[in-house]
C-alpha cells in the first residue's frame, strides 16, 4: 500500500474573527476534540490490525485480494464523504464514519504486521510519534505563516502518489527508497501545515461545525499513518 488517501485540502474554512479570549478558549476546546478523536482512531486501527493479522496467520480469516481492494475503495469513499459533508454531518455520524474508516484501515494495515517484525513496527511507531508530535507543536506555536508550504507540499504529495503507483509495476527497490524519503519529507511538512491551518480555523471563533473536530482528526490521522508507513519502509526489518 503506497499511501493512505487524504483530501487535497483540509475540510474546513475560516470564519469571522472572534475576541482574543474567546478565540483562545475555542482553540483549546477544538484541539482537545481533534486529538481525542485522532487518538481513538489510532487505537481502533491498531486493535483491528492486530486481530486481523492474527486471524490471517492462524487461517481463521483467509486472504482475498478482491476483498482487500474493496476495503481500499471503501476507505477512499469514506474520506471523501467526511470531507465533503463535514458541515452537514452531526458529530455522532461523523465520528462513526471516522471510526469505521479507522477500522477498515486497520484491516488493510494488518498486512504490514505480517511483512515487518514487531520490533520494527514498534520502532517506526515511536519515531513517527516523536516526529509528528514535534511538527504538530511547531505548527501550533510558530509565529511564521507556513501556509506558503501548501503548494510545494501538495505537489510533492501528488508526485509521491504517482511515483508509488508506477512503482507497483516496476517493483524497483531504489525507487521505493526515494519515494519513502520523499514521503517522510512531505508528511512531516503536512503535519505542521495542517496543524497551523486547524489552529487558524479554531482561532476565528464563532460557530464551529459539529463535525469539524472529527474532520480535523481525520486530516492529522492520515498525516500520522502515511508518515508511519514511509518511516517503516525505511527502517523496518522484514520477516524471514
Amino acid at each position: 500500500m503506497p499511501f493512505e488517501p487524504r483530501p487535497s485540502q483540509p475540510p474546513y474554512v475560516l470564519r469571522p474573527q472572534a475576541a482574543p479570549y474567546q478565540a483562545e478558549r475555542a482553540d483549546r476546546a477544538f484541539f482537545a476534540g481533534v486529538y481525542r478523536w485522532m487518538a481513538l482512531g489510532l487505537l481502533v486501527t491498531a486493535g483491528v490490525a492486530f486481530v486481523t493479522a492474527n486471524a490471517l496467520v492462524t487461517g481463521a480469516l483467509p486472504f482475498n485480494k478482491w476483498v482487500f481492494y474493496g476495503l481500499l475503495l471503501a476507505e477512499l469513499g469514506l474520506v471523501l464523504a467526511i470531507s465533503a459533508m463535514v458541515h452537514r454531518l452531526s458529530a455522532a455520524v461523523a465520528g462513526g464514519l471516522f471510526l469505521l474508516y479507522a477500522a477498515l484501515n486497520g484491516a488493510t494495515l494488518s498486512l504490514v504486521l505480517l511483512v515487518y517484525t514487531g520490533a520494527s513496527v514498534a520502532a517506526a511507531f515511536a519515531i513517527t510519534a516523536g516526529t509528528f508530535g514535534a511538527m504538530s507543536v511547531y505548527g501550533t506555536v510558530t509565529r511564521r505563516d507556513i501556509t506558503s508550504w501548501g503548494s510545494f507540499l501538495f505537489m510533492g504529495l501528488f508526485g509521491v502518489v504517482i511515483a508509488g503507483l508506477v512503482n507497483l509495476f516496476l517493483q524497483s527497490g531504489m525507487m521505493s527508497f526515494v519515494i519513502s524519503c520523499a514521503s517522510v519529507v512531505v508528511f512531516t511538512g503536512l503535519t505542521a501545515y495542517d496543524t497551523q491551518k486547524l489552529r487558524a480555523y479554531a482561532l476565528q471563533g464563532g460557530p464551529v461545525a459539529a463535525a469539524a473536530p472529527v474532520a480535523g482528526a481525520l486530516t492529522l490521522y492520515l498525516d500520522f499513518v502515511n508518515l508511519f508507513l514511509a518511516i517503516l519502509r525505511l527502517v523496518g526489518d522484514r520477516r524471514k
